[in-house]
């Protein structure tokens, strides 16, 4: 399914305001990870109040261990300081990379902004090599910043 294909579905759930937030999340993921064949997980962290973490506050896909990720540390963390988008094709190559399966070969960090502030960001791992093109990055881009107008 193509990505304007995805858009329409995923204005519906996240304008659908009789339902809370993280509920509206946890949908946009499934969609996605149920629609896009190589996004194998996806999620949404946020920061943890004032402290230098991220919190899981959203996800589709297998459970994972690592709902708090310090700023700094793996690829999100590394985004929450960066504040761009990073993109990581192999992700054997990369020395701070927090493993959160085996089967993770890339994942792409979209940071989410609310006014000008980097809050959270979406996460995506994938179990194929180098699967993320420039059009990934522009849809997750549109999917923030139609989050960011419901937060």
């Amino acid at each position: 399914m193509t990505f304007d294909k995805l858009k329409p579905q995923i204005e519906d759930i996240l304008q659908n305001e009789s339902k809370d937030v993280a509920t509206r999340l946890t949908e946009v993921c499934v969609v996605l990870e149920t629609n896009i064949p190589y996004f194998d997980w996806v999620g949404f962290y946020f920061r943890n109040g004032n402290k230098e973490e991220l919190k899981l506050k959203a996800f589709a896909g297998e459970p994972t261990d690592h709902e708090i990720i310090p700023f700094g540390r793996g690829i999100c963390g590394q985004v929450a300081v960066s504040n761009k988008n990073f993109v990581v094709p192999d992700v054997k190559a990369q020395n701070n990379y927090i493993a959160c399966s085996i089967h993770v070969k890339a994942e792409i960090v979209i940071p989410l902004f609310v006014n000008g502030e980097n809050i959270g960001q979406i996460d995506i791992d994938s179990h194929t090599e180098d699967p993320f093109s420039h059009e990934d990055e522009l849809f997750l881009e549109w999917i923030n910043e139609n989050v960011s107008k419901i937060l």
